[in-house]
């Protein structure tokens, strides 16, 4: 096989920059007000709006820089790869059935031997520079199926762009079914900080009026296509809404952010947008705070604990070990925020063991860690709607994100099989690969002519469902496991529960049902659930409550044992509805930070 030119990116420069960058400061080029810890939605904003109201912001990111336009490979088409844009033959990524029947780590396994490097089920030729290696981060306990990315932005950078609000229905829940407890507040005292998000960020979508996906500050929507329109007219007569995707893209542009421009709808948000149309929080948080003279990013800094203050019982800052040289090292600050995702914040903190924390900082009640929730997903429907079949094809895999069925179930009625609910995404489209084709009988000429025909009429969704915060859902730390730097590792016990599968065969259910009353042809119907954590909508290991005794965290995303240590993740929600989660990691971590900026006022 000839050389692949799309498996020769040349990172020389930007692992320079990182290399220097890393080297250039140490706990002597401070001082700074706060720690920022991670680097994407939520350090992101977190680093944001400090340093854009004159705190001194160090950002910790444990992976590389990252060099957006070469490696945001937007616009690489297929041929472009003799592979076809497989992962190199010594890379793999762990497939689906492989996370349930493999020993845990899996990178432990012999199967993956011969392999440099072991992916999440997330690494592709796109993403392979910016997944860790399973090796060098193992997991143990139950299979979950964890997307990590060591790097500037993080996850940021090949997002689903989803963005969505939580509402009345997340808020209030327990309120409603009687099912663990209710956020300490509501939809309307978070219902600015989205408004403002919406305005910074630009997001595209319709205003529909719907208590389960509240409305906001949208930009020009995409529209339905022809297949779609009739779907939502057939799912209509079901009580359903079916309406344009809400995307984290800009579509009209935004004012005062030279690194972004408005979507040319071109469809590959998924490889990172290189023009920064799409939501990456490089371009659209880091690069403008670093900008104003108040941020300072250090790569390649592993942050392995935080360390207290023995003469103030506070956090005295965090401890770094370099992710090339190994050295240890202690920044300072006043203050510590850690954004570096649900699961890895919250092992910063129980791996921040001391004598008046010696279960973790954060622990007194021993909640840290527990509650672990996300999104199960795999029920999924396919079929051909008749009225295309065999039609001219249209442009429309230029979209940034598919349309959206909210939740119906368990919003005006009750359900009697389960609570809460779920929702689908998903359409028709003329994508730039006709994945169609796979399940297609037939060779030769005719199988090309039935793949020509069917192309225009295919649609298919796929379910979100929310699973249920339960405390034995969880995360500790493993007793022998280290990672490549020494730190103890996540051991994970987290199972579906009876009502994670009830719901899920109602989705496969619903799904028939819809793709029923739309005529569709050929129907196929998937109920098998995905391995858990799939979603990568990790939410509720530090979860907050006015309560010290039955939360870890305050209202304000504050840890109730050390008050200058603030969560900008995800770890602190209580409960996630349907909706995915990263615009609310970000409103969120604006109300948290607005908050942590008015005690340093105070404090000055």
């Amino acid at each position: 096989m000839p050389a692949d030119p799309t498996l020769d990116l040349d990172l020389a420069a930007v692992l320079d920059e990182s290399r220097r960058l890393a080297a250039s400061i140490t706990p002597a080029s401070g001082p700074w007000d706060a720690i920022v810890v991670g680097s994407g939605a939520a350090g992101g904003m977190a680093a944001y709006q400090l340093a854009m109201a004159g705190v001194k912001v160090l950002v910790l990111e444990a992976g590389r820089m990252v060099d957006h336009r070469k490696e945001y490979r937007t616009m690489e088409w297929p041929y472009a790869s003799p592979r076809r844009h497989r992962l190199p033959p010594d890379q793999r990524a762990i497939a689906a059935a492989e996370y349930n029947f493999l020993d845990r780590p899996y990178g432990n396994d012999p199967a993956f031997a011969k392999h440099k490097k072991l992916a999440s089920y997330a690494g592709n030729t796109f993403t392979r520079n910016w997944v860790v290696d399973e090796k060098q981060h193992p997991t143990t306990g139950t299979p979950y199926s964890w997307v990590r990315a060591r790097v500037l932005g993080g996850k940021t950078n090949f997002w689903g762009r989803v963005a969505i609000r939580y509402g009345p229905l997340q808020f209030q829940a327990a309120s409603r079914d009687g099912f663990d407890v209710d956020w300490p507040f509501g939809y309307e005292e978070l219902k600015p900080y989205y408004d403002k998000v919406d305005v910074l960020l630009g997001v595209s979508g319709t205003k529909e009026g719907l208590d389960q996906v509240p409305d906001g500050i949208y930009q020009r929507a995409h529209k339905l296509n022809c297949v779609e329109v009739h779907f939502r007219d057939a799912v209509t007569k079901l009580g359903r809404r079916y309406i344009p995707g809400r995307a984290g893209v800009t579509t009209d542009g935004v004012l005062g952010n030279k690194y972004r421009a408005r979507c040319l709808g071109r469809g590959r948000c998924s490889r990172g947008c290189d023009i920064g149309a799409t939501f990456h929080s490089p371009t659209a948080l880091i690069f403008p705070a670093r900008d104003s003279g108040n941020l300072t990013l250090r790569p390649y800094s592993v942050a392995a604990e935080v360390f207290l203050d023995p003469a103030t019982g506070r956090a005295g800052g965090v401890r770094v070990i370099d992710a090339n040289t190994h050295e240890v090292m202690d920044f300072k600050a006043k203050v510590v925020v850690l954004g570096a995702g649900c699961l890895d914040s919250t092992r910063i903190l129980l791996n921040s063991k001391s004598a008046r924390h010696p279960d973790g900082m954060g622990n007194s009640t021993g909640l840290l860690g527990c509650y672990l929730s996300e999104h199960h997903m795999g029920p999924r429907g396919s079929g051909f709607i008749p009225t295309r079949i065999g039609t001219e094809p249209t442009l429309d895999d230029g979209r940034p994100t598919g349309p959206y069925i909210p939740r119906f179930r368990n919003v005006t009625d009750k359900h009697p099989d389960f609570i809460r609910g779920y929702h689908f995404q998903g359409g028709s489209a003329s994508y730039e690969f006709p994945g169609h084709a796979q399940d297609l009988p037939g060779f030769g000429k005719a199988f090309k002519s039935s793949v020509r025909k069917y192309y225009p009429a295919q649609f298919a969704i796929g379910g979100f469902g929310e699973v249920l915060p339960r405390k034995e859902n969880r995360v500790a730390l493993d007793a022998e496991v280290k990672d490549a730097w020494g730190i103890p590792v996540l051991r994970f016990t987290y199972r579906f529960s009876d009502n994670e599968i009830r719901m899920a065969r109602d989705m496969a259910d619903t799904a028939d049902e819809m793709l029923r009353a739309a005529g569709a042809e050929n129907i196929k119907i998937d109920p098998t659930m995905l391995p858990p954590g799939w979603s990568i909508h990790e939410i509720g290991t530090a979860r907050m409550g006015d309560d010290p005794k039955a939360s870890v965290t305050d209202r304000f995303c504050r840890l109730h044992d050390v008050p200058n240590v603030y969560m900008a993740d995800a770890a602190p929600f209580v409960s996630g509805g349907t909706q995915n989660t990263t615009w609310s990691i970000l409103a969120m971590c604006w109300r948290t930070m607005d908050h942590l900026k008015e005690d340093l006022r105070t404090q000055a």
